[in-house]
């Protein structure tokens, strides 16, 4: 049996759109393959959201499965294997069933819905749909699929401290008789997350002895991105294919071929954290109906990858860099900045707002001290730049992308309507150590990113000879701190516990806290870690606790 893995990328809500990139695949690969499979949900693209809430929706979900169905009348030999939200038939409950549909010669053979159905971190799909109420297997081309959706794979105690469902999909599919699992799946990007992917489906394929097809969407949807990776593995979990990760691809494999051993290689952090960010800034503006983008350089390091990581996803040309220099601006910022445009190729535009500041300053000297340049005055620049940025952005319909990082956002080292104006923040998941390792990565081939920029003390530069330090923990000892009580969830004492200053621990711990109302206005940030501030984070803002 012949079977093509069509991993692709959707636009949410393009029903007309999607179905296109079906019957397209379909026409191509119909006489050399049995069977095609598209990713979860595909016909509306991952995740829906809210959308599925709509009754056209799903009325032109419908009728684009009756459209596919007419065309495979054309291809009775070539089955299709995708995913579409289907109505359950029920006068009670959600309504709707997250579908596989097997779809061959102008009939739906066989529909299997989604059992596990996630509500943890970006997930929320109890909101919308009802789970399976039986899995089966089915009989098709000489073997017995075993047919499942996304989260019916990740039973799997290794994985969780506490077990979230009562049973195994997989085991129940391998019990019944299936010769071939296949997994259709939306699973989004996470750093780390494709080592734990591959050891998932290998551990099923050995456990039950069967070859394991797992295909997953790719490209960026809002906050998250989707990296494909894409497999077949043989029944020993050994690699017969492994799809490219964040690009579109179209391949087909023998059901029966054997595996190689080292196929399967995992691709080094950074590099996947770089084509991530690359691949979601460039879906996002797409998506939204941008080409161009606009960034304010600072001379600073956030700035400059930013810029780099723009110019990559868009072409250097549909980048514009503003440099903005105040009073406090120094020299050796506004040459990096016209150095970094000079290497990337990207345009720049010089507006200084020292001019526009002291307008500012003369008109508050009646209402507060302007000769003592505190937050109020440090916040002025940050928002007269943001301003201009939004002003171009206006004016020539380029997206203002956001710069500030993760670490800077978690304690709220940031202007609200100032530095954080912008459409897209592209590293508000990305913490300032990994920023710096970003940086070193785009310089590998050759220096985009001048050193000077890479090795200069971290500054705001809104007052006279400010540091990053004079107001935060190290970078170093920040992005720990935040990690363990972010990420992994530990309260003050287990932290401290760790060896790191008490009074270190409380301030970042608070500081973080006491943001959550500037993260609530902030630009959607491009998610690359396991928790990400935004939809995976949900803090009340109006509330005391002590953790």
């Amino acid at each position: 049996m012949k079977i093509t893995l069509a991993q692709l990328n959707p636009i949410v809500g393009d029903v007309s759109g999607n179905l296109r990139k079906v019957v397209d695949t379909l026409e191509q690969y119909a006489g050399d393959t049995d069977l095609i499979i598209f990713s979860e949900l595909f016909l509306v693209g991952y995740p829906p959201r809210d959308l599925l809430e709509k009754p056209a929706l799903i009325e032109r979900t419908q009728a684009a499965v009756q459209e596919l169905l007419a065309v495979s009348r054309n291809y009775p030999r070539t089955g299709v294997l995708l995913g579409a939200p289907m109505p359950t038939g029920l006068d009670t409950g959600k309504g709707l069933n997250n579908c596989a549909l097997l779809i061959c010669g102008g009939e739906i053979l066989f529909r299997q819905n989604k059992s596990l159905l996630p509500a943890y971190d970006v997930f929320d799909e109890t909101r919308h749909f009802a789970p399976a109420t039986q899995v089966e297997v089915f009989p098709f081309q000489g073997e017995t699929l075993g047919i499942s959706i996304c989260e019916d794979a990740w039973y799997d105690p290794e994985l969780w401290s506490r077990c979230l469902y009562a049973f195994d999909p997989i085991q129940v599919l391998a019990q019944k008789g299936a010769t071939l699992l296949i997994n259709i799946s939306s699973s989004p990007f996470q750093v780390g997350k494709e080592e734990v992917r591959f050891r998932i489906f290998h551990n099923h394929a050995r456990k039950f002895g069967l070859p394991v097809i797992y295909v997953n969407q790719v490209g960026g949807n809002d906050e998250l991105i989707f990296d494909g990776r894409s497999k077949f593995l043989d029944a020993r979990g050994e690699a017969v294919a492994v799809l490219p990760g964040f690009k579109e691809e179209v391949v087909t494999v023998d059901a029966a071929a054997a595996g190689k051993p080292g196929l399967y290689a995992p691709v080094e952090e950074i590099a996947t954290v770089h084509s991530a960010l690359v691949l979601g800034l460039r879906d996002y503006l797409r998506k939204c109906g941008f080409t161009r983008a606009v960034v304010g350089l600072s001379g600073g390091v956030d700035s400059a990858v930013t810029c780099c990581l723009a110019g990559q996803a868009l072409g250097p040309e549909n980048v514009l860099g503003v440099l903005m220099p105040s009073p406090y601006s120094s020299r050796g910022s506004l040459r990096d900045s016209r150095k970094l445009a000079k290497n990337l190729g990207v345009p720049i535009k010089e507006i200084p707002i020292t001019p526009i500041y002291h307008a500012y300053l003369r008109s508050l000297k009646k209402h507060l001290a302007v000769d003592q340049i505190g937050v109020a005055l440090e916040n002025v620049q940050a928002r007269i730049r943001g301003n201009i940025l939004m002003t171009l952005s206006n004016q020539y319909g380029y997206l203002v992308l956001s710069t500030g990082n993760k670490s800077e956002m978690a304690v709220g080292y940031c202007t609200l309507y100032g530095d954080m104006s912008g459409g897209l923040s592209v590293l508000a998941d990305v913490p300032k150590t990994m920023v710096y390792q970003l940086a070193s990565f785009l310089n590998r081939e050759r220096t985009l990113i001048p050193q000077e920029i890479i090795t200069k003390p971290p500054s705001a530069e809104l007052r006279p000879d400010q540091k990053d330090q004079d107001t935060l923990p190290p970078y170093e000892i920040l992005d720990q701190i935040m990690n363990y009580y972010l990420t992994e969830g530990y309260a003050y004492k287990d932290i401290v516990r760790l060896g790191f200053d008490p009074e270190v621990v409380r301030w970042i711990i608070k500081t973080i806290d006491r943001n959550e109302y500037k993260r609530r206005q902030a630009a959607p940030g491009l998610k690359i870690t396991s928790k990400a501030f935004g939809m995976g984070r949900r803090i009340p803002i109006a509330a005391r606790h002590e953790f």
